[in-house]
């Protein structure tokens, strides 16, 4: 409970209660809220009175408990109550009354301690309702107000525009200026799919010339599939989504949740109305009804659907199967009902009765009854005993049919292997002589648990009779392979069996309807009153409860949440259309109208604008409760439409927002092309990678929704940009600016691989530049030239020297020079280089890596030539000057050679070859071979390593500014400016300068106009106008 929050308009009537009249202050509207949040617990809300002090009638005060009356009308500073307040000593513990509200309740004193009515002669227990807690905004019901008229010139498109345009001083302020059609669109695609427009929807879109474009626009991504997965991440967040039990340090897997996760995101697609939506999600069971033979898809539809009340974290089945961790389920379940469809802090009143709402904790229990013939915390199934099976008759039949195949071959095995066990045992005892031999084979062959003690002594000084299956291959080696091989055969039989899949649903045991008590302090080992499911008091109408029925007969289940989820999404529930609305206004514009999308009540914020907000509500109500209707009203409003403007004096502006974690992901993998847009199936799978963070098992790229969600381990990425770890459920998500957020996009491998592959698809996609605007650019670095080649040849044993060299046609796409795309190439065979070695063909075909010298010098070469298999006769390393003739001559077969040259002159533009031949086979002779060169350069030792600088063919860089604006179009959806792209000229020539003065800098089988390049995407990909939409 948020003990030290106080209520946002009850707070402003505080701060300003000088101008209230001694008239209009009353208890029930002044008082009544401070004793509500800091003295009813102890005296008031239970029938424990303590000190016999009762502070909820006037008169009770007066009369005062055990010491002294309370208070004394006209006279705080006679008054009992004061004096204890100020002293601190009420209420006891760390928690005080607020200077300003002591100073309230002594006025309300000396003006006569007046009430707003007559008392009650009796009252009940409790707290009750008083007709001021009933009048707060949320408990009323919504009324359609109607909507103000402005003339065209006030760009009013739809109500939404008169709501808001009435609330501004419109002589001063007004509307900003619609944005442009670019950010428009990247707008409206975020808000409706989370992704961004590929560079040909950009360029059809800026081209509709018609006056329907933009109805059109959004007309097609509500219809686009990505549009379910879009708004399923905000659902899922409320509804506490995960992929794993959490509660315990084990946080089991949930294998079969992502079921609801896909269900959730087709109800979206088909725009199944909000209320049937919810309905399904809170009592699906009770709409499939009873099973009768296999379930049908309806029925399957329905009980997927309440995956969401499975959602809450969940240790009973890793070790917390106890009444505390049962117990806390239904509290945490409870919990996400309150927040993600009722806007309340239900959960508050779990102990006592909420402190600010009029949410007795009577009404508390009523909730937890709905729920209690399916989580009943005295008749508990863990998580996987409440898993339904999809199995069908059909499928039953089809995998006793496969077991009888597969125990047919398992028979098979069985006699196969006790034929080698009798093999086995009788050339064993072969070696024993008689008597021992039969005594040895009686032994044996006398069931373990039979065994007399003589038996076992035999068998233990004999060990090697003792033949089991585990050690059968050690007596009969070829049982080993046959035995596997019949093994396999079942292997491959069972696979056949229909795949045996689950639902992760909640359904109520047939005729179970316990009864629900009321927890004394919320303890269960305090169980009290017994209580009937109802809905919230204040919410019904004559102050009582709206009962459900404890078992309705016309169902197969008690019936209660299927009534509880009615009368929640009912047309005359005040919370549900409400909560809904505020929560697609939040996602469209950062902010809701309720800037507390979990909290409508007296903790949380009030409504900026509750006439838009009730109209809405009534709008979405009128509209079958679509939230694509819902949608459309909002986009199409000038409000949605409005450009940006720093500080404005608008009040409904907009302002930048950042994307959400997943958004930002899935933009970078769309921006590369690398975005894989199936849709469904199960989670990604998660590890820890070498440093312990939580990144994805392997290259996978399908959207972000789809990552396992495991509540302790969080994917880094996502979780550094606020992506929330699921404890219970995610009302709002946060947006931060921490340090960390740079360092990832700097360092994480993700951002790393994906700017490279944005800078090969640039490449491959460059576009073509006028060449007005390439004369205008700055002169581009050329990169330097490699002092290395790299081909295939011989070597001339007579004369001691290389007897050819041809440099390779092909640099291919696994950075190997080889005589083609694919090894073996029908030319040059296996023959082909990397940067750490390579494979040799035959005669003619040694491959060599030639080193140019830059400088006369004498050097010193260091190396290490390895080959691996143990199945060929291993390869030979010839080190050749073009000066002196060969150097060294090194041979490697299974091992490793040392290929060391202390001391050998050159001139500049001499060559050194390093020949790797393979010997008399060519089979198997994959080979490494990296080397070192290191000569004094101007004073400095320098040092030439092979392997960081092995490159591919040099690069052009005529194709850059071509490659820049393709980058930027697919980072930010538009072409860069004239100054954008001479920037980042100069950028990229300026990373090819330090690349040529450092070139180990270069990753492995990259060139430097690449490495350039992907530092560029780099920037671009980790850039505000990437991260943050207008």
């Amino acid at each position: 409970m948020k003990t030290h929050v106080w209520m946002g308009a009850f707070i402003a009537t505080l701060l300003s209660f000088g101008d209230i009249s001694a008239e209009d202050l009353t208890y029930e509207q002044y008082i009544r809220p401070i004793f509500r949040a800091h003295c009813f617990d102890c005296h008031g809300a239970t029938n424990d009175i303590q000190g016999g002090l009762d502070l909820r009638l006037v008169r009770f005060m007066a009369q005062g408990g055990d010491s002294h009356a309370a208070i004394v009308p006209a006279k705080p500073e006679d008054s009992y109550l004061v004096e204890r307040l100020r002293s601190g000593e009420m209420p006891p513990g760390g928690a005080k009354v607020p200077a300003i509200e002591i100073e309230m309740i002594e006025r309300w004193i000396a003006a006569g301690a007046k009430t707003a009515r007559p008392e009650p002669e009796s009252i009940g227990p409790g707290l009750g309702i008083t007709p001021e807690e009933r009048a707060y905004w949320f408990f009323q019901s919504i009324k359609r107000p109607d909507v103000p008229t402005f003339d065209a010139s006030k760009r009013v498109r739809n109500p939404i525009d008169a709501f808001v345009l009435r609330n501004m001083d419109t002589e001063t302020r007004g509307f900003e200026a619609d944005v442009d059609r670019r950010a428009l669109l990247l707008r409206v695609y975020f808000s409706l799919t989370g992704l961004p427009p590929q560079p040909n929807e950009v360029a059809r879109w800026l081209g509709d010339t018609s006056d329907e474009w933009y109805e059109t626009l959004i007309s097609e991504l509500l219809d686009s599939p990505h549009y379910g997965e879009r708004w399923a991440r905000h659902w899922l967040d409320i509804a506490g989504y995960a992929d794993s039990e959490g509660y315990t340090v084990a946080d089991a897997e949930r294998p079969w949740a992502y079921k609801y996760r896909d269900w959730v995101i087709r109800a979206l697609n088909d725009d199944m109305p909000l209320n049937q939506f919810v309905t399904q999600q809170l009592a699906g069971d009770d709409l499939a009804g009873p099973k009768s033979g296999d379930y049908t898809p309806e029925q399957i539809d329905l009980l997927t659907a309440t995956g969401f009340l499975r959602m809450a974290a969940d240790g009973t089945g890793s070790g917390a199967n106890n009444e505390e961790g049962r117990n806390q389920v239904v509290t945490d379940t409870l919990k996400i009902l309150g927040t993600s469809l009722m806007g309340l802090s239900i959960h508050c009143a779990q102990c006592h009765d909420h402190r600010y709402d009029p949410i007795p904790q009577s009404d508390y229990y009523a909730l937890r009854a709905v729920l209690e013939p399916a989580l009943d915390w005295k008749a508990w199934k863990v998580p996987s005993a409440r898993l339904v099976s999809l199995y069908t008759v059909d499928d039953h039949k089809a995998a006793a049919e496969i077991e009888v195949e597969a125990e047919n071959v398992e028979s098979e095995r069985s006699e196969r292997q006790t034929e080698y066990m009798n093999q086995a045992i009788d050339k064993e005892l072969m070696k024993y002589e008689e008597p021992l031999r039969g005594q040895l084979r009686a032994a044996y062959q006398t069931p373990a648990a039979e065994r007399n003690d003589e038996q076992k002594k035999l068998l233990s000084e004999n060990p090697s009779v003792n033949i089991t299956p585990g050690n059968l291959y050690q007596y009969i080696p070829e049982s080993r392979p046959k035995l596997a091989e019949i093994s396999k055969r079942i292997e491959v039989i069972r696979a056949k069996k229909p795949v045996h899949e689950y639902l992760r649903a909640l359904v109520e045991p047939a005729n179970h309807v316990p009864e629900t008590r009321l927890f004394h302090r919320g303890d269960f080992r305090q169980p009290k009153d017994a209580i009937a499911p109802a809905a919230l008091t204040v919410a019904s109408p004559n102050g009582k409860p709206s009962l459900f029925p404890k078992n309705d007969r016309e169902l197969s289940s008690t019936g209660r949440r299927l009534a509880f989820a009615r009368w929640l999404t009912s047309d005359d529930n005040p919370f549900f259309a409400r909560v809904i609305v505020n929560r697609i206004w939040m996602h469209h514009f950062g902010k809701g109208l309720v800037p507390t999308p979990g909290e409508f009540g007296r903790l949380g914020s009030m409504p900026t604008d509750p006439q838009l907000l009730d109209w809405l509500a009534s709008e979405f109500i009128g509209q079958g409760f679509s939230l694509k209707k819902l949608h459309r009203l909002i986009l199409t409003s000038t409000v949605f439409r409005q450009r940006i403007v720093p500080q404005s004096a608008n009040p409904y502006a907009r302002s930048l927002q950042r994307l959400e974690a997943e958004t930002i992901r899935d933009r970078v993998l769309a921006a590369t092309g690398s975005l894989d847009k199936t849709l469904y199936g199960k989670p990604l799978k998660i590890k820890e990678d070498e440093t312990g963070q939580v990144v994805l098992d392997g290259p996978q790229t399908r959207r972000s929704l789809y990552i396992q969600v495991r509540r302790s381990r969080p994917v880094a990425l996502l979780q550094t940009f606020d992506a929330p770890v699921m404890e219970t459920n995610c009302e709002c998500r946060s947006s931060s600016t921490v340090a960390t957020q740079s360092l990832m996009l700097l360092n994480g491998n993700f951002i790393l691989d994906q700017a490279a592959k944005l800078a090969e698809r640039a490449a491959r996609e460059a576009a073509i530049v006028d060449t007005s605007v390439l004369e205008s650019l700055p002169e581009i670095t050329s990169p330097s030239q490699s002092n290395w080649q790299y081909g295939y040849g011989s070597f001339d044993e007579s004369k001691k020297r290389t007897g050819s060299f041809t440099p390779f046609p092909h640099f291919n796409r696994s950075a190997q020079w080889a005589g083609g795309n694919e090894v073996p190439d029908p030319t040059l065979g296996f023959a082909f280089l990397t940067a750490t070695g390579g494979h040799p063909d035959a005669a003619g075909k040694s491959v060599i890596r030639r080193w140019i010298a830059p400088l006369d010098a004498t050097i010193k070469i260091e190396g290490l030539l390895s080959h691996g298999s143990a199945n060929a006769d291993g390869v030979r390393g010839r080190i050749v000057s073009s000066r002196s003739g060969k150097a060294g001559e090194w041979i490697a077969q299974h091992g490793s050679a040392n290929t060391n040259i202390g001391s050998l002159a050159v001139r500049t533009g001499d060559v050194i070859d390093f020949i790797t031949d393979c010997r008399e086979n060519i089979t198997s002779d994959s080979f490494s071979w990296t080397v070192k060169l290191s000569f004094p350069d101007g004073g400095k030792n320098r040092v030439v390593s092979s392997q960081e600088q092995f490159a591919g063919p040099p690069e052009s860089t005529d194709s850059i500014p071509g490659q820049i604006v393709r980058a930027w179009e697919l980072a930010y959806c538009r072409k860069p400016t004239r100054d954008e792209l001479t920037l980042a000229v100069e950028f990229v020539s300026r990373q090819i300068e330090t690349m040529n003065e450092s070139p180990g800098a270069i990753p492995d089988g990259r060139t430097i106009v690449r490495q350039s390049m992907t530092n560029l995407c780099q920037t671009l990909l980790t850039s505000n106008e990437f991260l943050y939409l207008e």
